[in-house]
């Protein structure tokens, strides 16, 4: 299967025929647009406008142009930035507590988050009885997944993460649970799942909406190389891997290297100050720049040499390796997960091992000493994200799960509660 596939499955085989109501390639004539969408309820877990939130926007405008008529309610744990973009999207913003599994938050959900859970999971009820569709994103939103198994047919969950150890366990057992329908957004998270083979599932790579024009790649050694890292700072990202790796080269090396770093810790300035001193203890002041978080990192693209994603734990996907391409800019990732999926090592990027700063090192070595010899990977990119990444394919691809989806949805109409607690046969 080409990797412009809308529809990709990692299983090989006879597992395409096993598993139930999966696509590949295109869509059977049988699953069409049903008639009378009333109500659809999207639900996320965020809150800003990260690669996740940044996703699920672009999921809702999906639905709003596949669905112009129906209301749709979307639901968030709280205001912040998200909002605004997604009130251009003629949607009604319902701000109301979600019983949300963050791994910072396990020990207080696993006590005094238990006597909410019975209330969250009714709330979630009454949405699910009441819409025709509700679409999921992403799996740590349990209150919703939990309810969703008394309401066979009607929900949809997108997969953007990969856990580790019982996390992975959990969230896993949430999704089997729940019978929903389930979209993976690349090939690694679907393999970490392992669903069954009933399961109706399928792979859907984001998609983005890119400038009109990529970056002009001109740089050739006489400046500094413009090396960028966006991401929230968080030991999982792998900030403090990249400062030890320009901390590690050479000073006449490192002196050819300018850094900026840009994104905020999750509630903990607590991270964010040790990164910034460890920046300063390596003597990094001048080639390193910290920044807080940005809605707009257009700008940012525009002004890069090389985008750095140097993740130490597996990835979903690689939105901002993805961003990256679609201006023309090569990005510096590791091999985990989805990171491998999106970038082409020795064509439009470099793959590297996680858990080094010396491979990191030696890399950013390479790029400075020679650029001729990734001179054309800015092209590359550029087209790989067209041929790939774009907007339209993954709406293609989102909008044929939704219509599943519905389809079942049909059968049990939006207001009256199924009783039956069985997985619907795809």
């Amino acid at each position: 299967m080409g990797e412009n596939s809308l529809l990709i499955s990692s299983f090989a085989g006879n597992a395409d025929k096993r598993r139930k109501g999966a696509l590949f390639g295109q869509e059977p004539k049988s699953v069409g647009r049903p008639a009378n969408v009333k109500l659809i309820t999207c639900v996320h877990q965020g809150f800003e406008l990260y690669g996740s939130d940044r996703c699920f926007i672009e999921t809702v405008q999906t639905i709003r142009a596949a669905y112009p008529t129906a209301r749709i309610d979307v639901v968030l744990p709280r205001s912040g930035p998200i909002v605004t973009a997604l009130e251009a999207v003629d949607c009604r913003i319902v701000i109301e507590p979600l019983w949300i599994l963050r791994r910072k938050n396990f020990a207080r959900l696993a006590t005094l988050g238990m006597m909410a859970l019975p209330f969250a999971v009714a709330r979630a009820l009454r949405r699910i009885c009441a819409s025709d569709l509700v679409y999921v994103n992403t799996t740590v939103v349990a209150d919703y997944l939990l309810a969703a198994r008394l309401v066979p047919g009607r929900s949809l969950v997108h997969v953007h993460e990969i856990p580790e150890g019982a996390v992975l366990k959990v969230l896993r057992g949430l999704i089997r649970w729940s019978g929903a329908n389930v979209v993976f957004n690349s090939r690694a998270t679907e393999a970490a799942y392992g669903m069954p083979a009933a399961v109706t599932a399928r792979v859907v790579y984001n998609g983005i909406t890119g400038p009109a024009l990529p970056n002009r790649q001109d740089y050739d050694g006489t400046r500094p190389l413009r090396l960028l890292m966006l991401g929230r700072i968080s030991r999982i990202k792998g900030q403090d891997v990249l400062v030890e790796a320009l901390a590690s080269l050479p000073p006449a090396v490192r002196s050819k290297i300018e850094l900026r770093i840009v994104g905020s810790a999750f509630e903990d300035t607590a991270r964010e100050a040790a990164l910034s001193a460890r920046i300063a203890e390596a003597g990094l002041s001048r080639q390193v720049s910290m920044q807080p978080f940005v809605t707009d990192p257009s700008d940012l693209y525009r002004w890069a040499d090389v985008v750095a994603q140097p993740s130490q734990m597996p990835e979903s996907l690689g939105r901002v390796a993805i961003e990256a391409m679609s201006y023309g800019v090569p990005a510096l990732v590791t091999n985990l997960g989805g990171l491998k999926e999106v970038v082409a090592d020795g064509a439009t990027g470099w793959v590297v091992s996680a858990g080094s700063s010396t491979l990191l090192a030696q890399t950013l070595a390479r790029i400075v000493a020679d650029p001729s010899t990734w001179r054309g990977f800015g092209a590359a990119a550029r087209a790989r994200y067209e041929r790939v990444f774009s907007a339209p394919s993954a709406a293609e691809g989102i909008g044929a799960m939704l219509r599943l989806t519905l389809r079942g949805s049909r059968q049990k109409p939006a207001g009256a509660l199924n009783e039956a607690v069985t997985r619907r046969s795809a």
